[in-house]
Formats: C-alpha cells, sequence, structure tokens
C-alpha cells in the first residue's frame, strides 16, 4: 500500500520578487479613533519607504473616503510621488480590500504569492482581507505594528483570529529584512537607514 505523502504547508517566508503590501483604509478622519495611531501611521510610513525603495507594489484602498476621509499623509515620505508610482487608491464600501479593482490589480501580478498586509480596523476590514487573500491561496503577513483598531480587545482577538485561519502575524522590521535576506543586498543601507529612523520613534505597542 503506498503512502501519499502530506503537502508541505508554507513556513511563511518574504521573497522581494514575490511580495505584494497591501495599506488597508488607514484614513485621516479616523485614525484619531484608533489604537496606538501614532505608531500605525509611522510604521505605515516605514513600510511604503520599503516599498518604494525594494520596488515592491502597493495597493492602497479607502473605505468611503466621503465619510471617512482619505489616506493620511503621515502614511507617506511624499504622498502624492508615492501614489503616481502606485497607483490611487482605490475606494470601496465592501469592508474587505479584495473588490474588483484590487482583484484586477492581483492579478496581473502573476508572480506575487505573498501579502504584507498592514491597516485599520484590524477586526473588520483588516480581517476580512486576509481571508479573502488566504482562500485565494496567498500567504499573508499581518504587520501587527502598523494594524490596530478602536478596541484593544477587537484588536487582539482579530490577530488570533487571522493566525488561526493561517495568516502570519509579524513585525514591519522582520518583515523588512526578510525580504532583504542579507546585508549583501543592493539596498542593505538604504533601508537600514530608514529602520534606524524608525526605530527612534516610540512603538506604544511595547510600552
Amino acid at each position: 500500500m503506498s503512502v501519499i505523502p502530506a503537502m508541505k504547508s508554507s513556513v511563511g517566508k518574504l521573497a522581494q520578487s514575490s511580495t505584494c503590501f497591501m495599506l488597508c483604509d488607514i484614513q485621516e478622519r479616523f485614525m484619531p479613533r484608533i489604537h496606538n495611531s501614532k505608531t500605525v501611521l509611522h510604521t505605515a510610513k516605514l513600510l511604503t519607504q520599503v516599498s518604494d525603495v525594494l520596488d515592491i507594489p502597493c495597493v492602497v484602498t479607502e473605505q468611503y473616503p466621503k465619510a471617512f476621509g482619505v489616506t493620511a499623509e503621515a502614511c507617506f515620505e511624499n504622498k502624492t510621488d508615492f501614489l503616481e508610482r502606485k497607483g490611487l487608491p482605490v475606494e470601496k464600501k465592501k469592508f474587505s480590500m479584495i473588490v474588483n479593482d484590487v482583484e484586477e490589480k492581483l492579478k496581473g501580478w502573476t508572480d506575487v504569492k505573498s501579502i504584507v498586509l498592514f491597516g485599520v480596523e484590524a477586526h473588520i476590514c483588516v480581517q476580512q482581507t486576509a481571508l479573502d487573500l488566504l482562500e485565494r491561496d496567498y500567504d499573508v503577513h499581518v504587520v501587527v505594528d502598523a494594524t490596530s483598531s478602536q478596541v484593544t480587545y477587537d484588536r487582539e482577538v482579530a490577530l488570533e483570529r487571522m493566525r488561526q485561519s493561517g495568516a502570519f502575524l509579524t513585525t514591519a522590521q522582520s518583515a523588512t529584512f526578510m525580504l532583504m535576506e542579507s546585508a549583501d543586498h543592493a539596498n542593505f543601507k538604504a533601508v537600514s537607514k530608514l529602520i534606524i529612523e524608525h526605530s527612534k520613534l516610540i512603538n506604544e505597542f511595547s510600552v
């Protein structure tokens, strides 16, 4: 009787050539209500900078911007320049980021296998996005220091819910160094400078 080998599950390694960043609904009018919003904002900025330096695609969405405003300027070194390079935010009313326009973007990036996901709120839009991506067989990496909710309990339960479903919980620095893989990376010095500046800021989640 032959034995069928078990399928090997992903260990969640990120590769620069097969990764996409997804910035979920970090919008101006909503952020003052979000737990540890300062850390979410400056960590989102680090991630958009890394996306630029490493030339990694980044999808940005906005949940009903008429009510919640546009994506916060603080998420970027230069918002206008970034969005010109990466694409304008996709407006939506669905909670998940996986709307038609985003699906079309993902289908066009045939090499993308892993998603680095961050934003608000953890228990609504981020969680539903993570589950939709997992159903589509993407590896999902949720950046915990750039993801939050209004209520800490909602955030904690959402992170555990996503982990139970197969998402990987990570930090901005961990994901960034995994993407570079080695100090021999051509952009190591440039990215290291960004990390050093980010490290000078208080991480409210670790206080």
